[in-house]
């Protein structure tokens, strides 16, 4: 066991794990064994999160600014509780959204000449 181990790069006791697990499953890997992944603690499906962004992308696309806040406020009106402010970022990221937000003044602005 202490060869296999070193041939395979793992600790002894895992070796050992893994011998007994392709004994007991008679040498064939099962398939259709559920794995872990996945989103086991979704607020909503895929397409309900698509529906929900749906009229933020019409505002948006119209040119208007989205603040996170007011999509948590519908967030949590859509589910009836509270979330976090991070689960709406989330949800924004899973989307290919990002936060942008305007520069108060250019780094190499002259602030003298925009007096004058």
């Amino acid at each position: 066991m202490k060869r296999t181990a070193t041939a395979t790069g793992v600790s002894v006791g895992w070796a050992r794990q893994l011998r007994m697990g392709l004994i007991r499953s008679g040498g064939i890997r099962a398939t259709a064994k559920p794995t872990r992944g996945g989103r086991r603690r979704e607020n909503l499906s895929r397409e309900e999160e698509v529906a929900f962004l749906a009229s933020f992308i019409e505002k948006a696309s119209a040119g208007g600014i989205l603040i996170g806040s007011e999509i948590k406020q519908a967030l949590d009106a859509r589910l009836k509780r509270k979330t976090s402010l991070a689960a709406t970022y989330n949800l924004l990221h899973r989307h290919g959204w990002r936060k942008l937000a305007p520069d108060k003044r250019h780094p190499k602005a002259d602030v003298l000449a925009q007096d004058e």
